[in-house]
């Protein structure tokens, strides 16, 4: 109980601070503004995954990012970059990861540190999409890729 009316003080002194309505904490955060009212008013208990997102929103320590699960290779091209979704920008993070197992670690590692969405291969889309708690979306490889691949293996077997 305690932690619950401290966290429900602190949220709405803060919101009062910077001016935000909890519908603008809401859609900042991407979290449903049904959720911020219920856990401002007591009615739910709140998750540390929700907790991450006020946090980023509120007191911002690193630019937003979305991390991209991939080969070295691949990484090496898009790390670092910034993209920008209306008014908010978040920055490229690669984590590499050459087996099933290591994407999981890097799901999750990446939902640690706080992204705020995940890019990774369509094999391992649903298996993330059930362990974390942020938006997945697929890598889906293009003409050139495949034809790239197509072309290494011709060379290779020729």
């Amino acid at each position: 109980m305690v932690f619950e009316k401290e966290f429900r003080t602190a949220l709405e002194e803060e919101l009062r601070r910077q001016g935000l309505t909890i519908r603008e904490l809401a859609e900042k955060a991407g979290i449903p503004a049904a959720t911020l009212y219920k856990l401002s008013s007591g009615e739910r208990d709140v998750r540390l995954s929700t907790v991450k997102r006020i946090v980023q929103v509120l007191e911002p320590r690193y630019p937003p990012f979305i991390a991209v699960i991939a080969a070295k290779f691949l990484l090496d091209e898009v790390e670092g970059q910034k993209i920008t979704f209306g008014e908010q920008t978040c920055i490229i993070r690669g984590y590499t990861a050459n087996s099933i197992e290591e994407c999981i670690i890097a799901a999750v590692k990446a939902e640690k540190e706080g992204a705020v969405g995940i890019v990774c291969a369509p094999v391992l889309a649903s298996m993330v999409e059930k362990i974390v708690d942020v938006p997945v979306a697929i890598m889906k490889p293009g003409k050139k890729t495949v034809l790239d691949a197509l072309d290494v293996i011709g060379k290779r077997i020729s």
